[in-house]
């Protein structure tokens, strides 16, 4: 397994077995590493209706939080590129 993570309630800490590396993961972050991990793909309208599920109200400021806590993870290598 590639990723160990450490889940302290809605935030967590992930060790990359690949490049040695420890992340923090703050709510948002780990939300979208977890979803993107289970929904390899999903595009951007279903994740946003998946997050307002998540009582996440999308709006103007989150689809800012949403894209840089996803360049955020691309950029650790949590996440691929597409």
């Amino acid at each position: 397994m590639r990723f160990q993570l450490k889940q302290y309630d809605s935030e967590a800490v992930i060790f990359d077995s690949a490049s040695g590396d420890t992340h923090y993961l703050a709510p948002l972050a780990l939300t979208l590493f977890q979803l993107y991990g289970e929904f390899p793909g999903l595009p951007r309208n279903d994740l946003l209706n998946v997050l307002a599920r998540h009582s996440i109200e999308p709006g103007l400021p989150l689809d800012t939080q949403i894209d840089e806590a996803l360049d955020g993870l691309r950029k650790a290598g949590l996440l691929r590129h597409e």
